[in-house]
């Protein structure tokens, strides 16, 4: 197969005419099983979902800080898991103490484990 020059396909496309461009539309919605209404009316939704930033995000505690005991506990209290639990991502940071939540939830996390002297990151 031939590689083509994006350039002169779009140069192309600019001399075609409307009633050209029509036909080059369908022959691609036939061949690929796409429509291109679809794609132009998910296109203006997707870019505000796009500036909007993410939905959902990961709290992530990079370090425990000077105050490991408290940011223990903190981690027992937002988590539900048993102080051995706990104790242990902790102690694995850079570690994950929730994922997929709401950034909402996330920074309200992260204002907690920072209260109790560690560092937090959102990704």
């Amino acid at each position: 197969m031939a590689k083509i020059d994006v350039q002169q396909f779009i140069s192309d496309l600019k001399e075609m005419s409307v009633l050209e461009l029509n036909e080059l539309v369908k022959a691609i919605e036939e061949e690929f099983g796409v429509t291109a209404a679809a794609m132009v009316a998910a296109g203006p939704a997707q870019a505000e979902a796009a500036d909007e930033g993410p939905s959902t995000v990961n709290v992530i505690l990079a370090s425990f800080g000077a105050n490991k005991v408290a940011v223990i506990k903190v981690v027992k209290e937002l988590t539900g898991l048993s102080l051995v639990e706990a104790k242990a991502l902790v102690d694995g940071a850079p570690k994950a103490v929730k994922e997929g939540i709401a950034v909402d939830e996330a920074n309200a996390i992260k204002a907690k484990l920072e209260e109790a002297g560690a560092t937090v990151e959102l990704k």
